[in-house]
């Protein structure tokens, strides 16, 4: 499980490292082009269950931290298929693709469903 360090807040957000890797790709080519959008995705039981999104944009830093050493096969498909997602007034939502092998756990993150008791 890798990392996604959000915004000088450092507010860390832990994604596979195969999905890591793609999400790196998709944002270097989206902001060097000034191209801004939302990234979202379903949050575990341990903060509320609910949906998180976050606002990618040239001017927030973002910082990738990968578990494992190597570079994986990347998939031109699912890259293609994430970078027309990210276009909709909805952004790319990871919430329902079925190539996530394990769900997004957020770390730090003080945000939490106020509507759902926590187990």
């Amino acid at each position: 499980m890798g990392t996604l360090v959000y915004s000088t807040t450092g507010q860390e957000f832990a994604f596979d490292d195969y999905v890591l890797q793609h999400l790196q790709v998709l944002f270097a080519g989206k902001l060097r082009r000034g191209e801004n959008f939302f990234l979202s995705w379903r949050d575990t039981q341990a903060v509320g269950g609910g949906r998180s999104a976050i606002w990618i944009d040239p001017s927030i830093p973002l910082y990738f931290r990968y578990d494992g050493p190597a570079h994986t096969q990347l998939d031109r498909e699912w890259l293609e298929e994430m970078a027309v997602a990210s276009f909709t007034p909805s952004g790319l939502d990871l919430s329902d693709d079925a190539r996530l092998s394990h769900q997004i756990r957020s770390k730090g993150n003080s945000v939490k469903r106020k509507d759902q008791p926590l187990p």
